[in-house]
């Protein structure tokens, strides 16, 4: 199965903070991560996982 590439908005680990107000990773980057990350240089994060909400239903079916 190949992997999925998107935006940190699709990902299912971004999710909206109520108490900063604004939406957060709850993935922990190393270092090496967060550096690509910030420096925006082809920055492929192996904890993406599309917020699919029909995923279990697909399953079930």
């Amino acid at each position: 199965m190949a992997k999925i590439k998107g935006s940190c908005e699709m990902c299912v680990h971004y999710v909206f903070d109520e108490y900063t107000q604004c939406y957060t990773c709850e993935v922990n980057l190393d270092e090496d991560e967060m550096e690509k990350f910030l420096r925006g240089s082809n920055f492929d994060c192996h904890y993406f996982d599309l917020d699919d909400e029909y995923k279990i239903v697909r399953k079930q079916n």
